[in-house]
Formats: structure tokens, sequence, C-alpha cells
């Protein structure tokens, strides 16, 4: 089967796709799978690079980046039309030096490039938010992960919280800030959250990942800039009351009508990090524990929310979930659910498979035929009334 690995993309996650998808490119089986390597740039132009960064380790990822943007004019530009076809996945275009002398190609130089499988390595807007995923419906391609519901919900972290209280989870006190809220009337909004919340708090873009854009508040001389500070990324802010005494408990999932979880890990971060933010994943020292010292009862606990949680927001294929663990109370507070978690050489979702008992390659083959099966279930659907 010929894989589409599709990476980077206009997010501020973009380089940790890249990561991401250095891993992904190394471990497909290559006597099972042709990868295709399709990388998108920050500007949102898809292309064919001529080296894919399954030859890059972690930190060269940036410098893969740097290197695209030089090599861009010298690459093949791919587009997926939004339609069903058996031949043309990708339209691929030829280079710009090989395009007439008004820089446009003729229609015989087009070639297309048929895909099995996409494999969306993509983390943040337009790549795990369901925007991509539209496309690839409309193509009629099998995708890996979420639907375009699931992919969404997960990525608004406003929205699954008000679906996790609708399901019966308990999830942290949290109030939704919008960008024209603070610009109208910053006043009223911030009496509004003194009225809700005691210190701690955190701040949080409501659509993004990786902990990108969010600050832990302690006081109330701090809340302002931090609400400025996540509004540059988002539209939506929230404010979400920090769970007291909280350990950091993560639990990946896999499947689709019948998920399964994995053991539970747990997060230490890096001295001198306050939680488990951007430098504490990908720069700092953190540390991983796999399995997360917990009792066998709360083990099978948080491994049967984090199947709750999953389903609540209607996931299929894979998903990350995240917990707070009240250490006093006793409670676990579902933080979120990530539709497209990590894939780098140090991510905790391939980690946590592989304690559990599933192989980083073989975990792929089972994410893979997942997108078969989820694609041969819409593909039975009746398309018309008659």
């Amino acid at each position: 089967m010929r894989i589409g690995v599709i990476f980077g993309g206009r997010s501020s996650e973009h380089d940790v796709s890249v990561r991401s998808a250095t891993s992904v490119l190394c471990q497909l089986d290559r006597s099972r799978y042709i990868p295709t390597a399709i990388y998108i740039d920050p500007q949102g132009r898809w292309v064919l690079p001529s080296r894919h960064p399954g030859a890059l380790t972690d930190a060269a990822a940036r410098e893969y980046v740097r290197e695209q943007a030089r090599a861009l004019r010298r690459e093949r530009e791919v587009v997926m039309p939004p339609r069903p076809a058996e031949q043309d996945t990708l339209l691929v275009f030829p280079r710009s030096d090989e395009a007439g002398a008004a820089g446009e190609a003729s229609a015989s130089a087009i070639r297309s490039l048929r895909l099995d499988v996409v494999f969306p390595v993509l983390h943040g807007p337009y790549g795990e938010d369901g925007t991509i995923q539209g496309l690839f419906e409309m193509a009629g391609i099998p995708y890996v992960g979420g639907g375009v519901l699931a992919s969404a919900v997960g990525m608004d972290k406003a929205v699954m919280k008000t679906l996790f209280r609708a399901w019966g989870l308990k999830t942290a006190p949290s109030v939704l800030v919008t960008r024209p809220e603070l610009d109208d009337d910053r006043a009223g909004v911030l009496r509004r959250l003194a009225s809700e919340f005691t210190y701690p708090v955190f701040v949080k873009p409501a659509n993004l990942g990786s902990s990108v854009g969010i600050r832990k508040v302690k006081d109330a001389a701090a809340l302002e800039a931090a609400l400025d500070y996540a509004a540059q990324f988002d539209r939506k802010v929230l404010v979400e009351a920090a769970v007291p005494n909280a350990r950091e408990i993560e639990v990946a999932v896999l499947g689709n009508d019948a998920p399964e979880a994995s053991l539970p890990g747990e997060i230490i971060p890096a001295e001198g990090c306050e939680f488990y933010d951007y430098a504490a994943k990908y720069v700092l020292d953190s540390r991983l524990l796999i399995p997360a010292p917990l009792t066998g009862d709360e083990t099978a606990e948080v491994r049967r929310l984090a199947v709750e949680a999953y389903r609540a927001i209607g996931v299929t294929g894979l998903g990350r979930v995240d917990f707070l663990y009240d250490r006093v109370a006793q409670e676990w507070h579902v933080s979120e659910v990530n539709t497209m978690p990590g894939f780098t050489t140090i991510s905790m979702y391939p980690k946590l498979w592989e304690a559990t008992g599933l192989p980083y390659a073989a975990l792929l083959d089972r994410l893979i035929a997942l997108a078969l099966e989820r694609h041969a279930a819409r593909r039975s659907l009746r398309t018309s009334a008659s």
C-alpha cells in the first residue's frame, strides 16, 4: 500500500509535526508500505519534498523547515482534488524550473499519484481540527485518525469540556472568553473572572495543542497579560481552575467501535517547569513514568474513564486522553483528548502502547487497518434516498 504521510502545516506546531513525521516515516514497514512524504509549508503550499525527514534527527527539524523554504522552487507542488477518484488522489505539478516560459505547466506535464491511505501527522489548526479531514472525506480517501466532528471538538477545548460534562465526566471548572469580549469590555471580563475563580488558574487558547500559548496565573496582576498572550493564538481563550495537588496522567486509546486503553503514564515536568508546557515537552528533560505508579484500582478506573472520554467526543482511530488527578480528594479530572498526539521518538502515545505490548511499527499497522475499516464502513452507507 502507498501511504501518504502528510506533515508540516499552517500551525504554530509545524516543527513538532516535522519531528513526528520523522518517526512515522522511519518506522513504516517497507515490506508492506510505500511511504510518500507530503510536506505542507507554513503558508499552506503542498509539495513532494526531495528529501523527507525520515533521515533526520529530532534536533534537525528546524533546519529541515528552513531547507524546505529555500528549496520550494525545486520541489513538485501537489494538489488533492476534493472528489473521489481511483487513480489521481494527488495531482503532481512540475517544478517551477520545468514549467514553460510563462511559469505555467501544460496539462500533459501534470501527472497523478494514487494513495491508498493518508496519515496526517499534523498538529494544531488546519491539521487536526477537522478541516483537512473534511478534504479527505470529499476526496474519498481513507485516513488515519478521527473524523471531522471528533477532530474539531478535540481541538476546541471549550466545546470538548461541554461534552465531557454532558457525558457525566468530571472536568475542571472553566470560563470561555472571546477576543471581541476582551476588546470591548476588558474590565467586565476581569470582574467576571475574579468572581468565578481563586488562584492559580490556567489561561490557554481554546484551539491549539502542545501547550502553546498557555500560562499558569498565580495572581490577578498576571491575568490580563496571560489573556492577551493566549488571544494572540486564538479568538477563544479558556480560563480554567487549577486542580490542586495534581498529578498529570495520560492514557493512549486505540480503536473505532471497540476502543482499547493502554496502561497509563505519568508526566514529571522538568525541573523548573510548573506544568508540562512546550519547553518541558520538547526541549527540557521531563520524565515519563510508564506505567504510572498507581494502584490496581486506580489504573483500572483511569483506563475506563479514558475510553469514556474518547467515546464522549466520538473519536475513531486514536487519541491520547489527559487527566489531572487530585491527590487529596482522590478525584480524576478529564483534561482533554488529543486526536492526533505527538509521534516523536519521545512522545507519550507510542511509548504507552509499547509498554502495553504494541511496538511502534505494529501500532502503525493497527492505525492503517483502522483507517481502512472506517472508510469501508462509510462506503457501505447509502448516498441516495431512492
